[in-house]
């Protein structure tokens, strides 16, 4: 599965030369790899053309260590590009319409109509244009409808599209360009918030701060990096890749599930911002937090299927005893935490060797790692541990004063970062009812499963 002649990647903006191009600093988790000469030579600036056997072994190791990411422009689409699209559905006439009407002709369509309370509306719209109407009698969820279009597709590759999306006419052709790589499996767009004339103030939220836009930039999908799952709202895939398909003894998370079995099986899931897929958002705030408690309460399933990927946070063990020092707040906190910093960095700084500059270096890498550290205990307080941080606030002033601080940076920080069309007050309330619905989802799977997994942090080397 070696990738092909002329397939060119470009290195992480993350990833940093050092050493005088002797080295790369990057990927996840962070980490140093030395170059031979010869492997310099096969960089030019921070891109890599595969020419011969050498430069396509060296590709694949900065890709699997997320150091690297094709450039989708300058790939070729795939020699057999045949696909079907399939589209779970449940009522949504209007919806379908207009997401047929951005799929464009020339390739197969099935709907699949997952027992609509009026499949009448569907089926037309379906005929309306061209598409393949495949009726269930049986509400199995959209897992079971995917696979039931699935097992009708006989092209190499198949679309998933949900019905409230609308395609832009390079969505799929750019996502095609990433299976000139054998070992991706999946491809998934970036999930814009389709405009509407008079966006709600939940709606502008969406559009800045959706839980299924991954962000502005290529990544591999993969546990424990910033892209660590994938919606299946839009995707397309090798047919052959996905076997049995998603599991249907999951109403939601089965998405994640899906991701996460192809990357367990070796193979490679990628997301691609170049090409874009508009959803429709929820616009009221009921529906909107009910959505977002809907998805907390994938955890449990998910943790019974995925333990080692679905700890809400992962610190390494000086990272822990960082975090565990200045939510102490005592007078030994800052001394302590220094310490471990310094320690840190000492340790970092032997391991590069003769790097040049390691020192430098060693204290950066500390940094990033203690400003990881300190955003995934914020989650923690706000979004996944937010009971415990409440009962937590009513016995101790340094809990209220750990919470007020977490919710506030978070907040600051996440809003200069979004760059929403909202004001700071309504984002922020925006953004404390997205955590505390999706907590409560969270805490209510785990009830049901009786089951702390989904829960407790993983502490690792």
């Amino acid at each position: 599965m070696r990738l092909p002649v002329g397939f060119l990647v470009e290195l992480d903006r993350h990833t940093r030369i050092v050493d005088g191009g002797r080295a790369l600093v990057g990927g996840f988790p962070t980490r140093l790899i030395r170059l031979t000469p010869r492997a310099q030579r096969l960089l030019t600036g921070r891109t890599l053309n595969v020419r011969d056997a050498a430069s396509a072994l060296l590709a694949d190791r900065l890709l699997d260590l997320g150091m690297a990411n094709p450039v989708v422009d300058a790939l070729p689409p795939p020699a057999d590009p045949r696909y079907t699209v399939v589209v779970p559905i449940r009522d949504r006439p209007r919806q379908l319409a207009r997401l047929l009407g951005s799929v464009g002709g020339g390739h197969p369509v099935i709907v699949v109509d997952d027992a609509s309370r009026h499949p009448g509306a569907v089926a037309a719209v379906a005929a309306q244009h061209g598409a393949k109407f495949l009726p269930l009698t049986t509400n199995v969820g959209p897992a079971g409808a995917r696979n039931a279009g699935l097992r009708l597709v006989t092209t190499p590759f198949v679309v998933f599209v949900d019905s409230d999306i609308v395609l832009a006419p390079d969505t799929l052709p750019t996502l095609l360009r990433h299976f000139a790589d054998p070992a991706v499996a999946m491809a998934v767009p970036r999930i814009t918030g389709l405009p509407s004339a008079a966006p709600t103030w939940i709606e502008r939220y969406e559009n800045a701060r959706s839980s299924l836009d991954l962000g502005a930039h290529p990544a591999g999908v993969r546990p424990g990096s910033p892209v660590s799952w994938a919606s299946t709202a839009c995707l397309v895939a090798r047919t052959d890749a996905l076997a049995a398909g998603f599991d249907e003894g999951m109403r939601v998370g089965e998405d994640v599930d899906l991701c996460w079995r192809l990357i367990e099986r070796g193979r490679r899931v990628r997301y691609e911002p170049a090409a874009e897929a508009a959803h429709e958002h929820r616009t009221r705030v009921d529906d909107w937090l009910l959505r977002k408690a809907v998805y907390g309460t994938g955890a449990h399933p998910l943790a019974e299927r995925h333990p080692q990927f679905i700890a809400p946070a992962v610190f390494a063990p000086w990272s822990a005893a960082l975090v565990t020092a200045l939510l102490a707040q005592r007078r030994w906190s800052a001394p302590v935490a220094g310490a471990v910093l310094a320690g840190v960095t000492y340790r970092i700084g032997r391991r590069l060797g003769d790097t040049r500059d390691r020192h430098r270096l060693a204290a950066r890498l500390t940094a990033n790692g203690a400003l990881a550290a300190l955003a995934q205990t914020s989650a923690l307080l706000n979004r996944h541990w937010w009971p415990l941080t409440v009962v937590g606030c009513l016995a101790s002033r340094r809990v209220r004063r750990a919470a007020a601080v977490a919710a506030l940076a978070d907040i600051a920080l996440e809003y200069r970062r979004d760059r929403s069309n909202l004001d700071p007050v309504r984002y922020g309330l925006a953004r404390r009812l997205d955590d505390l619905a999706y907590g409560a989802g969270v805490w209510l799977s785990a009830l049901r499963g009786r089951s702390t997994t989904a829960l407790r942090p993983r502490i690792t080397r």
